[in-house]
C-alpha cells in the first residue's frame, strides 16, 4: 500500500473517530486504536491473500505470453491452462517425493518410468497447450489418483507394527498404483499418437521421394 493512500485512510478514520466519540460519547483515542486495529487486521489479511494467490500462479513470462498467444489461445484460455499446468507441477513433485520415500513404490516407478513419462507428458502440454483436453484422465483422474494412493501407502507403511491385514493392504495398494502408473504412461502414449502418425507420414512420403530419384538415376545410366 502507498504511503499517500495509508496517510489518507489515517486521517479517515481519525475523522470518524471524531464522528464517533461525538455520537455514541466514547472516548476518542480507544475509537481511533479500535480502528487502526481493524485497518491492520484488514489490510493483513488482503496481503496473505495476495502472498497466497502469488504463490499458487507464477508470474506469466513475456515469453510464454507469446507462444500462448500464438497457440491462439483467449485469456481465459491462458489462466485456465497456467492453473491447471500449476496444480500438475506441484502433483508431479509431490508423486516424486511419494515414490522415493519407498523401495517398493521406486520398484514401481522404475518398472512403469512413472516420473519420466509424468514429465515428459507435462513437457508436451507446454509445447502445445491447445492439446490440453486430450490429457483429461492424466490431468484430473490418473496423476491426482496415484498421489492420493502413493501418500495413503506411505502413511500405513510408517505404522510401526503391522499385522497380517496390513501387509495385504499394503500389496493390494502396491497392485493398485502399479495399474495406475501403467495408465498414465497409455496416457502418454495416445497423447504422441498424433505425432508419431505424423512421422509415419513424412517417413512414407521420403521414401517415395528416394525411390523416384533413385529411379530416375537408373534411367539416366
Amino acid at each position: 500500500m502507498r504511503t499517500g493512500k495509508l496517510i489518507k485512510i489515517i486521517a479517515y478514520l481519525i475523522l470518524a473517530g471524531f464522528v464517533l466519540r461525538f455520537i455514541t460519547g466514547i472516548h476518542l483515542p480507544a475509537v481511533i486504536v479500535a480502528l487502526v486495529i481493524l485497518m491492520v487486521l484488514l489490510f493483513t489479511g488482503s496481503n496473505k491473500k495476495n502472498v497466497k494467490k502469488e504463490e499458487q500462479l507464477p508470474s506469466l513470462t513475456k515469453a510464454k505470453e507469446e507462444h500462448y498467444s500464438e497457440s491462439g489461445m483467449t485469456d481465459q484460455e491462458i489462466t485456465f491452462f497456467r492453473d491447471t499446468m500449476n496444480t500438475t507441477k506441484k502433483q508431479i513433485i509431490k508423486l516424486q517425493e511419494n515414490m522415493n520415500a519407498s523401495t517398493k513404490l521406486r520398484a514401481i516407478d522404475l518398472r512403469n518410468d512413472t516420473l519420466r513419462v509424468s514429465k515428459a507428458l507435462f513437457k508436451e502440454l507446454v509445447k502445445e497447450p491447445k492439446k490440453l483436453h486430450l490429457a483429461n484422465h492424466f490431468l484430473y483422474t490418473h496423476l491426482p489418483n496415484l498421489v492420493d494412493l502413493t501418500s495413503k501407502y506411505l502413511e500405513i507403511d510408517d505404522h510401526e507394527i503391522k499385522n497380517k491385514q496390513t501387509y495385504e493392504k499394503l500389496e493390494e495398494s502396491a497392485q493398485i498404483i502399479d495399474q495406475v502408473s501403467k495408465l498414465i504412461k497409455k496416457d502418454y502414449e495416445q497423447f504422441v499418437a498424433d505425432d508419431l502418425d505424423d512421422l509415419d507420414i513424412e517417413i512414407s512420403v521420403a521414401k517415395n521421394s528416394l525411390k523416384r530419384d533413385n529411379e530416375h538415376s537408373e534411367n539416366e545410366e
